[in-house]
């Protein structure tokens, strides 16, 4: 059995990318509504800065602030997972090893994450989760992706509405 092995830094900021098994499903966007309850139920009792995030059909990335002395990102995403797989109610295909594990089906296992190490790193992953849904053919500006932080960093002047993704915006847990 693998000995998976996760950075962790109380406080830290981190990059995670977070898949749907079906890498062509649509759920993500299908069920925003229980996604965002599933999300808001565990911050409220895990709290943490969400300082980008970017949900697409079959994933999403976010950058995290975790607060000072925490570093336990790994049970708020699987928190998150089982809100909304419970909030779904439905089982999807799945493997022997997940049907013996009683997954419902619904997300691969674990998640990508990346310790964020400077504020250029910060800005890459922040801007990268912006232009996600540019890259992946969804939409052709960044602020017509409904289902993007942009949004947010806009209404408080951190960016300017026609922002473009850079070309060098990376390829970050993918």
């Amino acid at each position: 059995m693998p000995n998976y092995r996760r950075l962790r830094h109380q406080g830290a900021a981190y990059f995670f990318t977070v898949t749907l098994a079906n890498r062509n499903a649509t759920l993500l966007v299908d069920q925003i509504a229980d996604l965002r309850t599933a999300y808001a139920e565990t911050i409220a009792t895990m709290p943490v800065t969400c300082d980008a995030m970017v949900v697409l059909p079959d994933h999403l990335h976010a950058v995290w602030t975790l607060p000072r002395g925490d570093s336990d990102f790994s049970e708020r995403w699987r928190k998150i997972k089982f809100r909304f797989s419970r909030r779904v109610g439905r089982r999807f295909p799945r493997s022997d090893s997940k049907h013996k594990k009683r997954e419902c089906g619904i997300w691969q296992r674990r998640f990508w994450e990346h310790v964020i190490r400077d504020e250029e790193d910060f800005n890459r992953h922040v801007e990268y989760c912006w232009g996600n849904p540019v890259k992946h053919g969804m939409v052709t500006r960044a602020v017509d992706w409904p289902y993007s932080s942009i949004h947010r960093d806009i209404r408080r002047g951190a960016v300017d509405p026609e922002w473009m993704a850079q070309d060098d915006a990376g390829n970050f847990g993918e």
